[in-house]
């Protein structure tokens, strides 16, 4: 995985989104905000100068790499497919960039507010899929003993992103009078579980955990959809400003000692 190193070229951000959800969302808002993104982070527009209480972080090109289609909400896909989207050791695309950050996107039901998840859950998924199938991790647990994927993990992981920060910069460099927020409940479902997945396979790997859940409204209109795609890509800016920040006074410190 990248290093968000100040000095660096350029960020790789990975976004991912969900693909219909049974017969009540056959259009996901997480897939339509993510599918048409630029190449690029486009440039701060002025409102987000003007009003800043942040300082300006100048920062790396950075490079928007969207998973190539929905997922699917179901376990089984989710837990094989996480490792390849990392693909720490680069064998199966080696020219592909290292994944420096990933946003994982899901809908939350008709709350019209956005939130980025602090952490996410190893355990309490009794929910059946979108193919009627149980995770069924308890018994897999009993059966696999330490040969279960998730053997020896805590039952909690959090980003290893500076969540407030990044909050009060969404908040200065996003549109006015939207509701943006924290959360500590993912909701014990997909979400909460791909988000676990990538936060486990980094935790094993002794990596950090550079990625973060979104979570969206269910309205997939288009007026919506837009605002999505507008806070997704300040997201990304205000993850990245704030990462860049973290990493140039940690090397400003090791240069006094």
């Amino acid at each position: 995985m990248g290093s968000t190193d100040p000095t660096q070229d350029e960020l790789t951000v990975l976004v991912t989104g969900f693909g219909p959800f049974k017969q009540d969302f056959p259009v996901n808002p997480s897939w339509e905000i993510t599918k048409d993104l630029p190449n690029y982070l486009p440039p701060l527009r002025a409102k987000g100068k003007a009003s800043r209480s942040s300082a300006p972080v100048v920062l790396p090109s950075v490079h928007l790499l969207v998973h190539p289609e929905p997922i699917r909400v179901n376990y089984e896909t989710v837990r094989e497919l996480v490792p390849k989207l990392w693909d720490l050791e680069r064998t199966t695309e080696p020219d592909r960039p290292k994944i420096d950050i990933a946003i994982h996107i899901g809908m939350a039901g008709p709350r019209p507010f956005y939130c980025i998840e602090r952490q996410a859950h190893r355990d309490g998924y009794a929910m059946k899929d979108v193919d009627n199938e149980f995770l069924r991790d308890q018994e897999r647990r009993v059966r696999q003993g330490k040969d279960w994927v998730w053997y020896g993990q805590p039952k909690e992981l959090l980003t290893d992103f500076d969540l407030d920060d990044v909050l009060s910069r969404w908040k200065d460099n996003s549109p006015d009078g939207l509701d943006l927020r924290i959360s500590d409940d993912a909701g014990h479902y997909l979400c909460d579980f791909i988000y676990f997945s990538s936060l486990a396979h980094l935790h094993k790997a002794g990596e950090k955990r550079n990625v973060v859940f979104l979570h969206v409204p269910c309205d997939s209109s288009e007026q919506s959809i837009a605002t999505g795609k507008e806070l997704l890509l300040q997201l990304i800016r205000s993850i990245a400003e704030s990462e860049v920040t973290r990493r140039a006074k940690l090397q400003a410190s090791s240069k006094k000692k």
